[in-house]
């Protein structure tokens, strides 16, 4: 498997990427309760989408403490994170909830957050170089 050296940005916005899904992942999973009458989306989505945040953001953070990564599961995270904003606009698009206007603007701005993360780490990706034995 193709191992790479991480380019400094690569491995800033996997950090940065970890630290907010972390800070996100346990808003949601404390605070569903709160968040759901407050955004208009089912509780157990966001409490879900918390579990799921956490060790995603510490897989991530990892990831980002390392100078050498597999070229692939770099890949795999920018691919991940381009299809958790996928999967944000057709939550919105499909009608399975009926968000509040404070929904549509959390949803929408995780969304673009999220996106921003991964064209930092696809640049940084790109950035990056192939590592020597």
């Amino acid at each position: 498997m193709m191992t790479i050296q991480s380019s400094p940005l690569l491995r800033q916005a996997l950090v940065a990427d970890a630290t907010t899904s972390a800070a996100f992942g346990l808003m949601l999973l404390i605070g569903a309760g709160a968040l759901s009458g407050i955004f208009g989306l089912p509780e157990t989505l966001l409490r879900v989408a918390g579990l799921v945040l956490l060790p995603y953001a510490a897989f991530i953070g990892w990831l980002g403490l390392r100078e050498r990564i597999q070229k692939p599961v770099a890949w795999a995270v920018v691919l991940g994170n381009a299809l958790w904003v996928l999967d944000s606009a057709l939550l919105l698009m499909s009608g399975w909830v009926s968000p509040t206007s404070a929904g549509y603007a959390f949803v929408i701005a995780q969304a673009l957050v999220v996106l921003m993360y991964a064209e930092f780490q696809y640049v940084g990706l790109r950035r990056s170089t192939e590592a020597m034995a």
